[in-house]
């Protein structure tokens, strides 16, 4: 929980990783990739206030006391979402598996939820393996990377065939939340694999689901706010947008902001602090402290406490069944009792 000024925020972080992207966690043959991934990762951290920046070993393999002091007792966080991404192909063990995340869940509970993934292009077993997910780790949702490399093949879309299946796995086992990475490139993925429009197709088909799209689509952020707007059941995760543009490009992270208002409103916007590429402390207290910088942005929606308390953990809270405490609601609803 974080208090500011008389009001308290209900923090729900939805964009976080435990990740080992350790030297020792190299595939044989790949160790460029590997190297490369992460180093990038590392250069995306430089975007945040000098302070916050780590050395490169630390960045690669963080520990578990690292997490719980950054996220939990600085970080102001009071329940958190691990998106799972695999990058088999590069990682011997994973890059940051359910698995792993649900391991240091276990220690917090309540506080940690786990998210799976899922990949088409794994057929059959991959099915299985979702099922499997699904019941171990009582998934509420899946974190989806159209872009990992799969036995020569650099990308696949929503719209492909393939696709279906997973799909409807989804909607059988009440698998809600379809988070999609579709945002900055990290080298050596293909930024077009990562382009919005299969968003816009899947949305449609599947309207039971929730499409949370990760990163904004940015740089596409103009296709991603005319494609949230017309699907109810598309959202915009902020993670990049608050860690990458805040401090390191203030006009332009009101930009972003101000479109994402405007057209795909504040009941549909969700915080993600990225960690570790950007601790959420300094997010946080960033974004309740934020409002437009001048006049020049005076056609965009106005910004209010309940604005902020929406988008810091309401929201994500409303798509994930998670019980808000007394007294860390929306000032109207606590105006009208």
């Amino acid at each position: 929980m974080y208090e500011k000024d008389g009001e308290k925020y209900f923090i729900v972080d939805g964009h976080l990783h435990f990740w080992d992207a350790s030297p020792s966690n190299w595939v044989p043959g790949a160790e460029q990739y590997a190297k490369g991934w992460i180093e990038c990762f590392h250069a995306y951290q430089s975007l945040g206030p000098k302070e916050t920046h780590w050395p490169l070993d630390k960045f690669q393999k963080y520990t578990e006391a690292d997490f719980e002091r950054d996220v939990f007792e600085d970080g102001h966080v009071d329940v958190g979402i691990f998106q799972s991404t695999y990058l088999n192909g590069w990682y011997t063990d994973g890059f940051n598996t359910a698995r792993k995340n649900a391991a240091l869940a276990a220690k917090h509970p309540g506080r940690l939820i786990t998210n799976g993934r899922w990949d088409p292009r794994e057929g059959e077993a991959g099915l299985r393996q979702l099922e499997e997910d699904a019941k171990r780790y009582a998934l509420k949702g899946v974190k989806l990377y159209t872009a990992e490399w799969y036995k020569g093949s650099r990308g696949w879309t929503l719209k492909q065939p393939e696709a279906r299946p997973f799909l409807d796995k989804c909607v059988e086992l009440g698998i809600k939340n379809i988070h999609v990475h579709k945002g900055p490139t990290i080298w050596p993925l293909d930024k077009d694999a990562f382009d919005v429009a299969d968003v816009d197709y899947a949305a449609t088909t599947y309207p039971e689901l929730n499409f949370i799209v990760e990163h904004v689509g940015l740089p596409r952020i103009e296709d991603f706010c005319f494609m949230a707007t017309q699907e109810p059941n598309v959202y915009a995760g902020l993670a990049v947008v608050l860690g990458g543009l805040m401090h390191a490009r203030p006009r332009f992270f009101a930009k972003v902001m101000g479109e994402l208002l405007f057209w795909v409103g504040e009941d549909k916007i969700l915080f993600g602090s990225d960690y570790a590429i950007w601790e959420p402390k300094w997010q946080i207290e960033g974004f309740v402290d934020w409002d437009y910088p001048d006049d020049e942005f005076s056609d965009y929606p106005a910004v209010t406490t309940d604005t902020k308390k929406k988008i810091l953990g309401l929201n994500a809270a409303r798509l994930y069944g998670l019980e808000v405490p007394a007294g860390l609601g929306l000032r109207e609803q606590a105006a009208t009792r």
